[in-house]
């Protein structure tokens, strides 16, 4: 005898009887559902006549496919849990008993809508540890980042900008797609930086354009001018100092008092302006860069050149040194940087070791005396402290420097850092940077 299962009893009682009216009612709900939850697989299921006639009979082992129940439980409007159990007295009953009419509804009030569009909306595609696991990646690649350099952390970090990007096509509740808006901004100015420093001019502007848009469309200001500072940082080694300087003042109006706005300060302003040769902007950035350091109590050594985080005092001492050189500022320069030198050598940054001996060395050529042998040995060094991974930066200011000693190029220093320049950039990774040089 089959088993009277509240399935069987409100089949019956909705007159569903046979195979052909039931998987015809079922075919017409599950495309329902499919359109109020979006989910088109719904919209093809079906149900042969033997998995009917085994739900009717109450011959089941275990509950249908979890797609199978979505279905049955909106079509039947009970849990599935109930519809293949035997029912209490007080159910059958209920099952059996002639259907009283309901009282008028609008038809635009329907309750399972309202349900499943509340749902809908509140899903979300990215949970909490999704979140995580891509903060993570983002901080683990700032702290790895000069050691392993651009072109190692750059595959890795178009991952991350992919997953995010991938996540934000799907739904999510504004939290959660706040923060992928803000994690996949970050993804974005790290490719951004990692294409200054590869020399890539067009590829970074295309990526801390699209970090500006997705910091500005959330209001992540910190982001947003991380993004302005390294939108500068590119113009300034292409070359066009005065679209960087107005980059960064562009960026620091919309945050004056910002810690952010140390880097645009003395990254952004006071560099691009001393190579225009604008002294005094030039200092007075420095001068406000320091001041607003002291404001915000910022930690004395050696930042990392990627982080998020505001600039150290020692690299904003760093930044002015070469500001100072642009200047034809000896003093200043060399004062600088003696007064950050245990600092600097005491850094994880080989980076940042090179480009202090590399505007030291600068400053030493534009003595009244020129020290040419402490100036070239410091040159070197700093090609030596790089090895085989050249930046930008390290670039353009060793080969800067060749040419502020050329005048003394038979003098046998000049000579040997000649030489070892030229070994140095035969490597790949500076010969790509030359060759987007001269396009430039």
């Amino acid at each position: 005898m089959p088993r009277t299962t509240l399935f069987r009893q409100l089949v019956q009682q909705r007159h569903l009887t046979t195979w052909e009216a039931f998987s015809a009612q079922f075919e017409r709900s599950a495309a329902k559902l499919a359109e109020l939850d979006r989910d088109q697989r719904l919209a093809s299921l079906q149900v042969s006549s033997r998995q009917f006639d085994r739900w009717l009979g109450g011959e089941l082992r275990g509950l249908p496919r979890p797609d199978t129940c979505r279905v049955l439980e909106y079509m039947l409007g009970r849990p599935v849990s109930e519809l293949f159990s035997v029912p209490s007295d007080d159910e059958a009953r209920t099952a059996q008993a002639p259907p009283k009419s309901p009282p008028p509804r609008d038809p635009g009030d329907n309750p399972l809508e309202i349900v499943a569009r509340a749902r809908h909306l509140t899903a979300s595609n990215a949970d909490d540890a999704t979140l995580t696991f891509l903060g993570a990646s983002l901080e683990t690649v700032t702290a790895r980042y000069e050691h392993d350099g651009p072109h190692a952390l750059r595959p890795e970090t178009r991952n991350l900008r992919q997953l995010a990007h991938t996540l934000l096509d799907g739904r999510q509740p504004p939290r959660v797609r706040k923060e992928l808006f803000r994690l996949a901004a970050r993804a974005s100015g790290l490719l951004g930086y990692m294409a200054v420093n590869t020399g890539d001019f067009t590829l970074a502007e295309a990526y801390c354009t699209e970090a500006l848009d997705l910091s500005r469309a959330i209001d992540d200001r910190d982001t947003e001018l991380w993004a302005g500072g390294t939108l500068s940082f590119g113009l300034y080694y292409a070359g066009r100092y005065g679209e960087a300087d107005a980059c960064a003042a562009a960026a620091i109006e919309r945050a004056p008092t910002s810690s952010q706005s140390i880097r645009l300060l003395v990254n952004g302003r006071a560099r691009a302006l001393a190579k225009a040769g604008n002294r005094r902007a030039s200092e007075h950035a420095v001068g406000q860069a320091l001041d607003l350091s002291d404001r915000h109590d910022v930690p004395v050594g050696l930042t990392s050149c990627i982080s998020f985080e505001p600039y150290g005092r020692a690299r904003t001492l760093a930044n002015a040194v070469t500001a100072h050189v642009s200047l034809h500022d000896t003093p200043k320069a060399l004062s600088n940087a003696e007064h950050i030198d245990d600092l600097v050598e005491h850094s994880d940054s080989s980076w940042s070791r090179a480009l202090v001996r590399l505007d030291v060395s600068t400053a030493l050529l534009r003595q009244p005396t020129p020290d040419l042998d402490h100036s070239m040995t410091l040159g070197r060094e700093a090609l030596r402290l790089c090895g085989d991974s050249p930046i930008k930066s390290v670039w353009q200011r060793a080969n800067e420097l060749y040419e502020q000693a050329r005048s003394w190029r038979k003098h046998p220093a000049v000579g040997e850092y000649g030489d070892e320049l030229r070994a140095w950039s035969s490597q790949p990774a500076a010969l790509a940077m030359s060759s987007r040089s001269r396009a430039v």
